[in-house]
């Protein structure tokens, strides 16, 4: 049976021959009444405290379920970040890899066909220099035949003969047609 407050206070007794004090049990019990009336404010107020910290208890919980799920999330996104990026830097190291030796071939491809037009070039020179001293031998020889040819006398022309032969250095010619590049 629990006991309120206000029940001691109502509380009778029988009375005896020799019994208490009316009034000292009367004051006892006054006294006894208002320490379990403080006790069980007392006792409210921590139910409520009690209360309001289970409250606060289980918004922490959540809380902390919630820091949990987004630490989760957020360790799972770095991760999918991490591959992503690695996967994308993977991607542009073998397409610039790729690119690299596409742009070595092609240098290797113009280095070649520039050196096959040199090597043309070269030979077309050759070619050039070699009909250049044919041409040129073949007008000094012409020249060197009308000097030494003897003046036609029906026509009354008359050819001047040097007194030396004209010598004509075709090699010397041809190496200044080389070095007027």
């Amino acid at each position: 049976m629990k006991v309120s407050p206000a029940a001691i206070r109502k509380q009778e007794f029988n009375t005896s021959f020799r019994g208490y004090d009316k009034e000292e049990v009367r004051a006892y019990m006054e006294r006894f009444a208002d320490d379990l009336d403080e006790l069980q404010k007392e006792n409210e107020q921590l139910r409520k405290e009690l209360e309001q910290a289970d409250i606060l208890l289980e918004e922490f919980r959540k809380m902390e379920s919630n820091f949990q799920e987004s630490i989760l999330k957020a360790q799972e996104s770095a991760s999918k970040t991490m591959e992503l990026s690695k996967n994308q830097s993977e991607a542009l190291l073998k397409e610039s890899e790729t690119r690299a030796a596409q742009i070595i071939e092609k240098a290797k491809k113009q280095s070649k066909e520039i050196n096959d037009s040199v090597i043309g070039l070269r030979e077309e020179k050759n070619l050039i220099i070699a009909k250049l001293k044919a041409i040129i031998n073949s007008q000094a020889n012409l020249l060197e035949m009308k000097i030494e040819e003897p003046a036609d006398k029906s026509s009354g022309e008359k050819i001047l003969e040097p007194s030396r032969k004209l010598e004509i250095d075709i090699n010397n010619i041809a190496d200044k047609i080389k070095n007027s590049k």
